[in-house]
């Protein structure tokens, strides 16, 4: 997640001077801005393909609607074709540190109120920038005063941003803090390293963060033109999708976008491409850490050429699980833990990435060499009909499900608007379509290749192999008259009031006890989301049972019925369906999706999965080194040790209880120790539905779904009896917890401050509120506004609220990730901002924004037919309706300030948090003594 900022090239071009103190204040806005001008010229029909109409403005502003009444909810993106491809030497990063200035304001917004209306409106939010592009998106409730909103602030600080000193001065330490971040994850590292192994010349070799170096020292200057000469509307594309009035929106952005001048400079092509490898290159990089990596990198065509289509099959025929050739040929033999794959389509040259993690006592050598004799000796073992089929439908349920989300879809266009065009968004999907095996043949001939590999050091050959790197196409000769498919049918206009829901959801028991929501309603691509809980055992019988819980669960998609994991991963890509399923240990989750046509195969299938599961024996030894594996790579993560030492703090349950915290190596013993015929034991006497409860939410037919709901699941029962573990309220002691972690740039805070409280208390309300002010929602609230906007210590801050419902046991949290030797800031910022909060209160301004957004979350929340389901389920076990959440939120509405203050004078005791500080916290000292013994020394020989 980054959020970035602007640059003011283009006042130069144009001829516009800056101030000759161009540091704190921004540029004059040039005559012609939307505050300046007339109205501009009508938009310009282009081209519609598959329900997404293309309009243009006169200065040169792309625009696209894709509108979809079936979900109350609008997105508004917009694309700057500008990323780290597009800086020069010494300015790397700046794409990505403009993209945090953006959110700094303009003289009309000032910056907090950018990130006060995100708030208040409950918007979600962010800014991205890669390679080629950077973009901008606000997802909200639909309503015509958002969108307005939403419209005329992006065009405001399209050309009227601040990009002054004193911000860029606040943000160099939060994208410092970012980077070190990212240093913390060996297989982000790594692939820094082998893409810059694998390009010389080309941008595409830097990380978008940038050099620290670069981003310490860029000058503000070359930030303001870098501004001014990308971020203008002939470089832009505006994506609106969801719920909206078209013919409305279009005058919207007429008005607030068509004002803005076509620039007179013109932009350059980049041109610098790298010479096609001429040979294998190999790197290792070593750094403390318990989980090993074995990565393959291999340069591929431009992401619109035909060959990146098949390039993508390639990938998912050899990196898949459970179906690739890299996972048989490694998890299954158990040389690896697990792989993956993912091709870099760009603009320009990208390429492919093939990853396998390994545990500590596997063989980087023995797992080096099969993946290179699985990828690069395809003409040896031809790819297979099966094989494309599988990819292909794989791919094409992708496609489908990012078209039947709007969010998702709308901010997926970016990608191909940086490539060229974002009509490739539909031509790809047909590329694959029709692509054949010899398509993907030739493709894996040609680009997997020794001499097209990175895997670190350079190999010398005396007869060198080279890949044929096509160019890119011309992408508006390959759209154009371009017309695509069916548009895809759009769903009703739902309400999703809590009245609404109720007044349309149907509630039945099962003969078994098993308690059923049924919510139809016409959606976008027909789907059906559904959510299942089986609850399970009680205090005395899940003694000792954790472990086994957890790997029961984790089984059951690993074989079923008569259906392998791979048949059954096959059988769901069949049925466009999603399938997850995960246990702790009490209770099984799964939830689903798929398509109105396919429910009745799909139920069926879970069916299997929950009820007949063959707990493979391969399987679950594949299964215990993933986990094993991955909790040796935890163990060595900041916030999950300063998590984990939360979380184990003042839990005084005995060893083997289900509510007791184990610590890492106890875990990872325990995995060690599990057999499989426990598990099983497990399942067969704790699996059953008579406690469990169903929820189904979406395009569906409720007799169907009811009677057949029945057979599946109503006659299946538990042997073992179900009662309830409770949670009572405990009295904790305080701590301050310092935990060292070597060699990891970045360090951890978490915090949790134990309340005796439960959803039904009357202080709930004033303390959701209470806790929205302090690190509630994204960039604003108090945590982040100190911590990030003022010391510029922090990337990430805020806070959480945990209140359960059965019982007393909640929490008040807080984390944050900084610099190890900003350690004493972090401390005191939050030290500062809690002891503020508990003196003075919150403001009615910051109360009326609180209550905005977290109406305004809740409302969107119902929109996503995912959560609503899992909100039935949970509301059927706790023999609660609709009426309790509209009740809630009532009562949050009439919620003064005066019972805020006084609820946060009640509850939030600093005296009483339990704190953790996890970072390398030694280096970070001795790195302070050596710069003040410097100091001193240069001090001394100046003097003499």
């Amino acid at each position: 997640m980054r959020f970035t900022p602007l640059s003011l090239a283009l006042a130069l071009s144009l001829g516009f001077a800056l101030p000759t103190a161009a540091a704190d204040a921004p540029a004059a806005p040039p005559a012609g801005t939307p505050a300046a001008q007339a109205p501009a010229a009508a938009p310009t029909k282009l081209s519609s393909v598959e329900g997404i109409t293309e309009y243009r403005l006169a200065n040169g502003l792309r625009v696209l609607l894709a509108p979809d009444a079936s979900k109350p909810t609008t997105t508004v993106n917009i694309t700057y074709l500008v990323g780290s491809r597009h800086e020069n030497y010494g300015e790397t990063g700046m794409a990505h540190l403009l993209e945090h200035l953006v959110f700094k304001g303009t003289p009309s917004l000032p910056g907090k109120s950018i990130v006060e209306n995100f708030a208040k409106r409950g918007m979600r939010y962010n800014g991205t920038t890669w390679y080629d592009r950077t973009n901008y998106y606000e997802t909200f409730a639909a309503s015509e005063d958002n969108l307005d909103w939403a419209l005329k602030m992006e065009a405001d600080r399209m050309v009227n941003s601040f990009i002054a000193r004193s911000d860029l001065e606040s943000e160099f330490s939060v994208v410092r803090n970012e980077m070190e971040s990212g240093e913390n994850n060996p297989t982000r590292i790594l692939m820094q390293q082998m893409a810059a192994s694998a390009y010389q010349w080309h941008n595409y070799g830097k990380s978008t963060i940038g050099a620290r170096t670069d981003v310490e020292n860029v000058k503000i200057e070359n930030l303001q033109a870098f501004y001014r000469n990308y971020y203008q509307p002939d470089n832009a594309t505006l994506t609106v999708t969801g719920k909206f009035d078209e013919a409305k929106t279009l005058a919207k952005i007429a008005q607030h976008f068509g004002s803005i001048p076509k620039p007179a400079r013109k932009l350059q092509d980049t041109y610098t491409l790298d010479p096609q490898q001429d040979g294998a290159r190999e790197l290792t990089i070593t750094r403390v850490g318990d989980t090993q990596i074995v990565a393959a990198l291999y340069h591929m065509a431009p992401g619109a050429h035909p060959d990146a289509a098949a390039m993508s099959l390639l990938a998912q025929i050899m990196g898949d699980t459970p179906t690739g050739r890299l996972h048989k040929a490694l998890v299954e033999k158990k040389k690896v833990a697990g792989v993956w794959a993912y091709p870099f389509s760009l603009k320009e040259p990208g390429y492919t990435l093939f990853v396998a993690d390994l545990n500590k006592t596997q063989s980087r050598e023995e797992a080096r060499k099969i993946i290179l004799a699985e990828l690069e000796n395809v003409a040896k073992q031809p790819i297979t009909e099966a094989e494309l089929k599988r990819a292909k439908t794989a791919l094409l349920n992708g496609y489908e499900k990012a078209m039947s989300d709007p969010v998702a879809f709308g901010v997926a266009l970016s990608e191909e608007i940086a490539k060229g065009d974002w009509r490739l968004f539909f031509l790809q999907r047909d590329q694959i379509e029709a692509a054949t095996v010899a398509d993907v043949q030739r493709v894996a001939e040609n680009y997997l290749r020794e001499s097209n590999r990175t895997l670190g050091q350079f190999v010398p050959t005396d007869k060198p192999q080279r890949a044929a790197i096509p160019g890119a196409p011309d992408v508006q000769k390959l759209v154009e008259g371009y017309k695509g498919k069916a548009a895809m049918a759009e769903g009703e206009s739902f309400d999703p009031s809590p009245a609404n829901i109720e007044s349309r959801t149907t509630r039945l028991t099962l003969g078994n006890g098993m308690q059923v929501a049924l919510l139809p309603k016409k959606t976008r691509g027909n789907t059906v989301n559904g959510s299942i809980t089986l609850r399970m055992g009680d205090e005395k019988s899940l003694f000792g049972q954790s472990t086994n819980a957890e790997l029961a669960g984790a089984m059951l998609q690993r074989g079923a019925g008569k259906l392998s994991r791979q048949e059954l991963a096959d059988k769901l890509e069949e049925l466009k369906a999603k399938l997850s399923v995960s246990a702790s240990a009490t209770q099984v989750r799964v939830g689903f999706e798929t398509r109105r046509d396919k429910l009745p195969e799909l139920l069926a299938v879970i069916r299997d999965v929950l009820r007949s599961p063959t707990f493979p024996a391969a399987e679950f030894e594949s299964l215990r080194t993933e986990s094993i594996t991955g909790l040796e790579e935890q163990m060595r993560q900041p916030e999950a040790v300063a998590q984990k030492a939360v979380e184990k703090h003042g839990n005084n349950y005995p060893k083997g209880d289900v509510r007791a915290s184990m610590s890492f190596d106890e875990a990872i013993a325990s995995y060690k120790a599990a057999k499989l015929a426990d598990a099983k034991a497990f399942y067969s006497r704790f699996y059953g539905a008579q406690n469990g409860q169903l929820a189904l939410v979406g395009d569906f037919d409720k007799a169907e779904a009811e009677a057949q709901l029945k057979q599946l699941f109503g006659d299946w029962k538990a042997k073992a009896a179900y009662q309830r573990v409770e949670m009572p309220f405990v009295v904790t002691k305080p701590a301050a917890l310092t935990l060292e972690t070597p060699d990891k740039a970045n360090a951890a805070y978490i915090a949790s401050l134990p309340l005796k409280l439960a959803d039904t208390s009357p202080d709930l309300q004033a303390l959701q509120l209470a806790t929205r002010v302090l690190g509630g929602g994204a960039l604003k609230n108090r945590l982040m506004d100190r911590l990030r906007q003022k010391e510029g210590i922090s990337y990430g801050a805020g806070s959480w609220l945990s209140v359960p419902s059965l019982d007393d046991d909640a929490s008040l949290g807080m984390y944050a990730i900084y610099a190890p030797q900003n350690l004493d800031k972090l401390k005191n910022g939050v030290a500062e901002e809690i002891a503020k909060l508990v003196k003075e209160g919150v403001t009615e301004q910051e109360l009326s924004d609180a209550k905005s957004g977290l109406l305004q979350e809740a409302t969107m929340g119902r929109t996503q037919d995912a959560r609503l389901a899992g909100a039935l389920a949970g509301q059927l076990y706790l023999k609660r309706t609709m009426a309790f959440t509209a009740d809630a939120e009532a009562k949050l509405k009439a919620t003064t300030l005066e019972q805020v203050n006084a609820a946060i004078k009640r509850y939030v005791d600093p005296e009483k948090l339990v704190q953790a500080w996890a970072g390398d916290f030694a280096n970070a000292a001795k790195k302070a003594a050596e710069a003040k013994k410097a100091e001193e020394q240069k001090k001394t020989a100046s003097a003499q």
